[in-house]
């Protein structure tokens, strides 16, 4: 089925960025004619991680809307209005709020948007030069149905997938598995007497603190191996959290790009590591469960990379090497549960526009200052949580997913219709920008400022 109609953008994949970019769509006085396209049946997030008690990193003010227009209709508090627990929440007294709960405000918005096609995979994206717009086909994924979509610009918006390393592939997948499918297996790990955790990231430990919790029921071995240096938390005081703003942003764009890729890897706990409150309570349930001198028969230990799993009879050996000893030694586990994190490959369906995109030297997309995929085509192809090597760790912040949309619905619009916000934080990054502020502090003598890039540059 091919739709006639030229529309404004259409937006391919349908998670938080591209939910939100729809609703303040929504809000703005212009019509602008918009579809979102989801392979889904179904509005879902994160669902294999939606465990009971985990909370979202981030205040509920960085909801979809609010950061840009706390009046919209969309916004999480309005989400608790409607659905009559706004009372509930106010004596919650807690920025942080349940994530199945921001799951469900994201539902309630994606029914309440009519731009949101379920059910159609995008196969193929090309650019036709004799009429001028961005020609998209979809395909319902159980009836095989086809759908054509026109398009003066695109929102690209397909999230991450799951990460596991070549070297630990290979396995029944009910027994070794990523965590963003602990949920749907939890039934499984419940039958096993040993259980190992590997990874030390957010979602490493609200794994291995749910399997904590539930020990007692299913008397397994609990294990967690990571290669990092410990199980650090992750960076939240609150001058730490500034790097996460449009002003840093900014700063790291502008940074020459050996730089940055030099950079953002090393400020992994500004982002990757254990939320403090979550170490806390693994901490809290570990000594509670050794009062008396009883064993917890759990294990934790770092500095340890897994380099190879093979099956043994009913379980799976663990290669394990000790990175800082340089010691080696084997592990057994019947169930093994790979906290390695996520990957965000280029998409198969943008081949068609291959020539036409600006790689860098690494095979990266070339990218604006305001987050468009640097392409030779007139239409806009406007990226999210695509450009954290050309932005900086803030790129994946639902936070700042709110910053970036106003950024595109003024570009689509024409005009500001959401405010552009400009020096939100005490802190500066640039020498420039300190200097703005510090009447105490100027240049040195014989040193130039670099000149300022255009959002066209």
């Amino acid at each position: 089925m091919s739709e006639p109609r030229v529309r404004d953008v259409v937006g391919i994949g349908l998670g938080p960025f591209n939910l939100g970019l729809a609703a303040l769509l929504d809000g703005a006085p212009e019509d602008v004619d918009a579809a979102f396209l989801e392979r889904d049946a179904e509005f879902a997030w994160h669902e294999g991680m939606l465990i009971e008690g985990t909370t979202l990193e981030v205040p509920f003010l960085a909801d979809l809307v609010t950061l840009a227009d706390p009046t919209s209709p969309h916004s999480y508090l309005n989400y608790l209005r409607e659905t009559g627990r706004v009372y509930e929440f106010y004596f919650y007294e807690t920025f942080q709020i349940p994530r199945r709960e921001y799951n469900d405000y994201l539902r309630w918005v994606a029914d309440r948007l009519d731009a949101c096609r379920f059910e159609r995979e995008v196969t193929e994206v090309r650019w036709d030069d004799r009429e001028e717009w961005y020609a998209v086909t979809a395909r319902n994924p159980d009836t095989g149905d086809r759908f054509e979509y026109r398009a003066e610009n695109l929102a690209l918006g397909i999230g991450s997938r799951p990460h596991v390393p070549k070297h630990l592939r290979g396995h029944p997948t009910e027994d070794v598995f990523h965590t963003a499918r602990y949920r749907g297996s939890r039934e499984r790990v419940g039958e096993a007497d040993t259980v190992t955790v590997v990874g030390s990231g957010q979602s490493a430990a609200e794994v291995f603190q749910d399997l904590l919790e539930r020990q007692p029921d299913h008397g397994y071995r609990l294990d967690w191996l990571t290669r990092s240096d410990g199980f650090f938390p992750m960076e939240y005081s609150k001058l730490g959290l500034q790097h996460f703003t449009p002003e840093y942003e900014r700063y790291v764009y502008d940074l020459p790009q050996a730089v940055k890729d030099d950079l953002i890897p090393n400020q992994d706990l500004l982002y990757k590591g254990i939320d403090p409150e979550t170490s806390a309570e693994i901490y809290d349930l570990l000594y509670r469960r050794s009062v008396g001198g009883r064993d917890p028969d759990v294990g934790l230990f770092a500095m340890t990379e897994v380099r190879d799993i093979e099956a043994v009879n009913d379980a799976y050996a663990l290669d394990c090497h000790q990175w800082q000893a340089e010691e080696s030694f084997v592990h057994e586990s019947e169930v093994v549960i790979l906290g390695t994190g996520y990957e965000r490959p280029i998409p198969a369906f943008l081949e068609p526009l291959e020539d036409a995109i600006d790689w860098d030297e690494q095979g990266r997309f070339g990218v604006t200052e305001d987050h468009r995929l640097a392409v030779d085509a007139p239409g806009d192809v406007f990226l999210q949580n695509a450009e954290v090597h050309t932005h900086g760790v803030g790129v994946p912040d639902l936070g700042l997913g709110c910053y970036r949309n106003a950024k595109f619905v003024n570009r689509l619009v024409g005009r500001e219709v959401y405010p552009d916000d400009v020096d939100t934080v005490f802190q500066d990054f640039s020498v420039a920008q300190f200097l703005d502020h510090a009447p105490n502090a100027s240049r040195a003598e014989g040193s130039e400022t670099p000149p300022t890039p255009t959002q066209d540059d």
